[in-house]
């Protein structure tokens, strides 16, 4: 097997008792190399102790996003200057919504995604910056988000006909969707440019307390030669940080 970069996603263990030094420093001796979803404000933290800044919001909203023409502009605005500051900070990944369908067609929903998507990739590409399209579950926590499939996904980013479009697998959301997730990685993962872990239900600690089977998707994920990171996006339990180094660890060991 090979090595896994590992993330953590900040939203979901920062003001979890930790100070944001005790966090990050905390972090990097488990064995973490990035971080997901930080302020802008805390990424010089971040790289100051030895961490990456792995993947972070390209535009605003979840709600609102790529498929309604009428957020075009915004949208191709933000994401202009996120990429020139991804590119000055090394942040490979830059997370795009499609938003919600608000009585869009999936049709009309990926187009209006790709004539946006198509106007800021080749920026993209010369940056080195994926701009990575969440997949995200309409069914429990983002009720009417249009990515809630991999296939609706995937054909955005054949239309749009760049390698700096791509997808981020949530393996959560996705199993909630459509399980399969294995043959899904086997198959797809051309296209994943990011991963995001968490048990289900709950979105909680991803252990053997619930259904996703976590040890065989990451030796999934590894043996397609994947080079970016997983990161654990995941609610803890009262221990923080004995959560964060045993899904690390479990991580880690199943790939070993």
């Amino acid at each position: 097997m090979s090595h896994l970069r590992q993330s953590l996603s900040w939203w979901c263990y920062e003001n979890r008792g930790l100070a944001t030094d005790e966090l990050l420093v905390t972090a990097s001796k488990i064995g973490y190399e990035g971080v997901d979803l930080v302020p802008e404000a805390l990424w010089g933290d971040v790289v100051r102790h030895g961490l990456t800044v792995a993947a972070v919001m390209g535009h605003a909203s979840i709600d609102d996003g790529l498929n309604r023409r009428e957020n075009a502009a915004r949208i191709e605005a933000e994401l202009r200057a996120s990429i020139a500051k991804a590119e000055k900070w090394k942040i490979p990944v830059l997370i795009c919504f499609s938003g919600n369908r608000h009585g869009e067609t999936d049709e009309e929903g990926a187009k209006r995604s790709v004539e946006t998507l198509a106007r800021v990739a080749p920026a993209a590409a010369d940056a080195g910056v994926v701009l990575a399209i969440e997949l995200l579950n309409s069914k429990v926590d983002h009720i009417g988000y249009q990515c809630d499939r991999t296939a609706w996904g995937i054909e955005v980013c054949r239309q749009t006909g760049s390698s700096a479009v791509k997808l981020l697998y949530d393996i959560y959301h996705m199993q909630i969707m459509e399980g399969d997730i294995i043959r899904t990685i086997q198959n797809d993962h051309a296209y994943f440019a990011h991963y995001h872990t968490a048990g289900n239900p709950g979105r909680g600690f991803p252990g053997a307390s619930q259904e996703i089977n976590y040890p065989p998707i990451y030796q999934a994920i590894v043996e397609t030669g994947y080079q970016g990171f997983v990161g654990h996006e995941f609610l803890p339990g009262s221990d923080v940080v004995a959560e964060l180094k045993q899904a690390y660890q479990d991580c880690a060991k199943a790939v070993a």
